[in-house]
């Protein structure tokens, strides 16, 4: 992710004229208005999605520095059920880093930004009626599918079209796990927080 920020910014203060403090302070913004940076640039400065996604994510280098875990490969593996990405990244930067992790057959599909279209307008993540749409076209009813995020927002959309809910806390802030009562630490939208994915096998529906 800290890759791909610096795309972002180094793309906004290219392509909008701004310092680096400016395009930072703007991506944050965007980010927080619409749930994705994108979003704000299309709208408010023509700037043409393919073209943004595809200069981003270029990311040179990368294959060099993903890793992962084989125990977190197993715990995929085990769960039952479909099991799609949901990422609003392109599809080919997708599938170069489950290809770098060799792991692209754990998994049964790959849902990217280049499929939440909606009327002529993308509606990535953390959109509800893109995510409604999403269970009409996998043909099973909202309350059958559990959204896994480390994103708040996201799990906030979800529930409202009635998917069920787990919060991945590995990569959250401290300031955004607060200690206290559990109630507390888990907002009323998210079912379950998890910081392994070897949890998400407890109280699996069978």
């Amino acid at each position: 992710m800290p890759g791909i920020h610096e795309a972002m910014g180094e793309y906004m203060q290219r392509e909008l004229k701004l310092t680096r403090e400016e395009s930072d302070a703007l991506r944050r913004r965007y980010w927080q208005r619409y749930g994705a940076t994108l979003l704000g640039l299309v709208r408010h400065h023509g700037v043409k999605a393919a073209h943004f996604l595809h200069d981003t994510h270029r990311l040179p280098g990368l294959e060099a520095r993903v890793s992962g875990h084989r125990h977190d490969f197993a715990a995929i593996r085990r769960l039952r059920g479909r099991k799609l990405i949901l990422t609003n990244a392109p599809r080919a930067y997708a599938l170069r880093v489950l290809r770098a992790l060799r792991i692209e057959q754990l998994f049964d599909g790959v849902l990217s930004i280049e499929d939440m279209a909606m009327f002529g307008r993308l509606r990535p993540k953390p959109d509800a009626r893109m995510l409604r749409s999403l269970a009409a076209r996998l043909r099973v009813p909202a309350s059958h599918c559990v959204l896994v995020e480390d994103t708040l927002v996201h799990q906030k959309s979800a529930r409202r079209v009635g998917m069920r809910t787990v919060w991945m806390q590995r990569y959250a802030r401290r300031r955004t796990v607060v200690a206290g009562p559990r109630s507390a630490r888990r907002p009323t939208y998210v079912d379950r927080c998890v910081r392994r994915l070897k949890q998400l096998q407890r109280n699996q529906p069978r």
